[in-house]
């Protein structure tokens, strides 16, 4: 299989979940350039994906399958024991509760029109005000929890990669407390820890790169 990603974007969390299921071995990582739009190995990823974003995975069978919901509980799905999504029905569905919320409220609601250096004058705050409640949503829900379920799934992974976005949109989190303390000690997993550091370093030669063009 082929996982396509650009480092620190959403998709870090498929590589959160593949390493916590110890799936290296059985997926190729394809680095994709938000920039150009070309993987680094020189292909037209619009060919591959006209969309042009990611994570996209390659399946065995060589069909595609995108959306970050959709790729990481497929990805999950390859080590039910792992646990990264769970069995029960009932669970099951407050794992994908939590997926749209994260996907639906935070990625693109909140951190996209943060990202957007062409966004109209007064983007920044009227987003910040209308988002504010689900920040307040969250820090409830997480008061007392080190997890969205009763342990670590999917779902954290995804949270994970998009809270990473507060330092570079310039978000204060310390009105939230709980959500910054999840944060912190979602950094201290070993597979976290890792798979970060090696897209920080990937995004490190991405910045030169695009400084050097």
């Amino acid at each position: 299989m082929e996982l396509c990603f650009s480092p620190m974007a959403c998709s870090l969390a498929s590589r959160i979940v593949v390493y916590e299921i110890g799936a290296e071995a059985r997926i190729r990582f394809v680095e994709v350039d938000p920039r150009s739009k070309h993987t680094l190995e020189g292909s037209d990823y619009r060919a591959i994906y006209p969309l042009g974003l990611v994570p996209l995975l390659r399946l065995p069978d060589g069909s595609l399958l995108s959306e970050n919901a959709a790729i990481l509980q497929y990805l999950a799905g390859l080590d039910p024991e792992s646990r990264l999504a769970p069995r029960d029905p009932l669970e099951r569905a407050r794992l994908q509760q939590w997926l749209c919320f994260i996907g639906t409220e935070l990625h693109k609601a909140l951190f996209i029109p943060l990202f957007d250096t062409n966004a109209p004058e007064g983007t920044r705050e009227r987003t910040l005000a209308r988002q504010e409640s689900r920040l307040d949503f969250l820090e409830a829900h997480l008061t007392a929890k080190d997890y969205l379920l009763d342990r670590f799934t999917a779902a954290d992974a995804y949270l994970f990669a998009v809270l990473n976005w507060a330092a570079p949109t310039r978000l204060d989190l310390s009105r939230w407390p709980a959500i910054q303390a999840y944060h912190a000690q979602l950094q201290k997993r070993p597979e976290v820890a890792r798979a970060t550091r090696e897209e920080f370093a990937l995004y490190q030669a991405e910045v030169a790169r695009h400084r050097a063009a």
